[in-house]
C-alpha cells in the first residue's frame, strides 16, 4: 500500500508540474524547472529521514512524504512528452478549432504522454517500497505496523542463532522489488513499441 499511494502521490504533482512547464513553455517553464532541479539537488532519502524524523513515522506521514520526493523524474519526464507533442498536428488541429488550453492539454496531450509516465511509475512503486523498508530498519516507520524493513531490524540481534529471520525479509523485498522491475519492463514493452 505504502509503495501505490507514494507512487501515485509522486505521478500526480509530477503530472501537473510536467505538464504546465512543457505546455506553456517560456519563463513558466524556466520557472518549473529550476524548482524542479532544486529538488534534484537534494539528496531524496536524508530528505525523507529529516522529514519524517520531525514529523513522525506514521504510515500517512511516510506515504505522503516519499510521494513529495520523488515526483521531479516524473515531471521531467512528462515534460519532455508535452514539448514533443504539443507541436503534433492534432494539437495544432485542436488550437484551430479553438479549444481551450485545459482541454488540449487533458484531453488531447496527456493521454499520449501517459505510456512512459505508467511505465515510470511501477518503478517508483518499488523505489517507494525500498524507502520504506529502509526507514523502518532503522527505526522511523511506523511502529504499530510490521514491515519488512522492521523484521529486518529486528532480526540484526538473531543472525548467528536464527539467520532465516533476517533472509526472509530480506528475500521478500529483493522479489518484489524485481517484480515490479519486470513489470515496468513489460508495461514498456507493451505500451512504446519502438
Amino acid at each position: 500500500m505504502i509503495g501505490f499511494v507514494a507512487a501515485s502521490i509522486s505521478a500526480f504533482i509530477g503530472i501537473l508540474i510536467g505538464a504546465t512547464s512543457g505546455y506553456f513553455g517560456g519563463k513558466v517553464d524556466d520557472i518549473l524547472m529550476r524548482f524542479t532541479e532544486m529538488f534534484l539537488v537534494i539528496p531524496r532519502f536524508f530528505l525523507i529521514l529529516l522529514i519524517v524524523a520531525l514529523f513522525g513515522g506514521s504510515v500517512w506521514n511516510v506515504m505522503i512524504v516519499i510521494g513529495i520526493t520523488s515526483w521531479p523524474g516524473t515531471a521531467r519526464l512528462v515534460r519532455a512528452e508535452f514539448l514533443s507533442l504539443k507541436e503534433r498536428e492534432f494539437v495544432e488541429a485542436a488550437r484551430l478549432v479553438g479549444a481551450k488550453d485545459f482541454k488540449i492539454i487533458f484531453r488531447h496531450i496527456l493521454p499520449n504522454a501517459l505510456s512512459p509516465v505508467i511505465v515510470s511509475s511501477s518503478l517508483r512503486v518499488a523505489g517507494a517500497i525500498l524507502s520504506e523498508a529502509g526507514l523502518s530498519f532503522l527505526g522511523l516507520g511506523d511502529l504499530t505496523h510490521i514491515t519488512w524493513g522492521q523484521m529486518l531490524n529486528r532480526s540484526q540481534l538473531f543472525m548467528r542463532i536464527a539467520w532465516w529471520m533476517a533472509v526472509f525479509p530480506g528475500l521478500m523485498i529483493f522479489l518484489t522489488v524485481l517484480s515490479l522491475n519486470l513489470i515496468g519492463d513489460g508495461l514498456n514493452d507493451a505500451l512504446n513499441p519502438r
